[in-house]
Formats: structure tokens, sequence, C-alpha cells
């Protein structure tokens, strides 16, 4: 069992740099919590593969430095769809 969790965060890991994809956006593509896709990169990465986490951690502070920007547009696009 642990060798399919490794597998699985070193999957999500390089799913993560290659597409930029976000936490939740990464949880949907996985059929996982947004929970279960942080704790894989925020504690299990490092222990696995620092260098890889690294990386993983660029890509989630991008997002995290960005999601306010993409409510703004997802609240945009809701209320010209209303009006």
């Amino acid at each position: 069992m642990i060798d399919r969790i490794e597998q699985r965060v070193l999957e999500v890991a390089k799913y993560t740099i290659e597409t930029g994809a976000t936490v939740r956006d990464t949880a949907k593509v996985f059929g996982v919590g947004k929970s279960t896709i942080h704790l894989d990169l925020s504690e299990r990465l490092p222990k696995i593969n620092r260098n890889l986490a690294e990386e993983v951690e660029i890509v989630l502070n991008t997002n995290f430095n960005e999601k306010h920007i993409r409510g703004g547009e997802a609240t945009r696009k809701k209320y010209q769809r209303i009006s």
C-alpha cells in the first residue's frame, strides 16, 4: 500500500508541474479530495523527492498568489451571464 501512495504522490507532482493545475483541478483528475492532494504535495513529497517538491512548491505558490484573480474572473463571468 505504501508503494501505491508513493506512486500517486509522484504522479500528482509531475502532473502539477507539467500542467500548473490547481489543487482542486488535480484532485478532480486523480479522483481524490483536495486535502489528499495537499497532503501529498506538502508533506509526503518532500520526504520522497526534495527536488521535485521544490518545483511543485513554485507552482503551488503561483496558484496561491493568483487565486484572487481567478475568483474575480469567475464572479465577473457569472454576472455577465445574468445580465
